[in-house]
């Protein structure tokens, strides 16, 4: 397993990302994540899922953490105009019920993703924190042809990613 040090912390704790980070053309890794659909019951999402789509994964500690709950409604305000062409996906390591406990709570509409059943997603994206086994804060926008168009990792796990610079790659 890849661990890189040095770049991710939070206040003064140094932290330990595992997975390599992924290059702006790269291929992007296929994942399955778990969400709660509106009757209760924990279904699957994959990247396949929405081929042909630009997505902009928007990756995150904890959505119970403050600069995570400003985060991500700060997509969903930003992204809620880009129309169906553009999929947003906030990924972490809670449980889907609390995921979506969340949302419904905040009206958000895109979906929020789990990858609390495997550590997979985390490697495969490069931002798997080993001390916290939760996600470093990440942004990726995956063009239609599921090639990596923009990545951000986002070092101090207390500051927003550059939405800018998300949103230019979008288009």
């Amino acid at each position: 397993m890849h661990e890189r040090t040095g770049e991710a912390f939070e206040l003064d704790e140094q932290l330990t990302v595992t997975g390599r980070k992924l290059p702006v053309g790269a291929a992007a890794p296929e994942f399955e994540l778990d969400w709660l659909d509106d009757k209760g019951a924990i279904g699957q999402v994959r990247l396949a899922d929405s081929a042909g789509s630009v997505r902009l994964l928007n990756v995150i500690n904890s959505i119970d953490t403050p600069v995570c709950h400003v985060e991500t409604l700060a997509w969903q305000q930003r992204l809620a105009a880009a129309g169906p062409s553009v999929r947003i996906y906030t990924i972490s390591m809670d449980l889907p019920f609390a995921l979506e406990r969340w949302r419904v709570a905040q009206g958000v509409e895109h979906q929020l993703l789990s990858s609390h059943r495997s550590e997979q997603f985390g490697l495969d994206y490069g931002v798997g924190i080993a001390e916290w086994r939760l996600l470093q804060r990440a942004v990726f926008v995956i063009d239609a042809q599921d090639r990596i168009a923009h990545a951000e990792y986002v070092a101090d796990q207390m500051r927003e990613p550059d939405y800018e610079a998300a949103l230019a790659a979008i288009g």
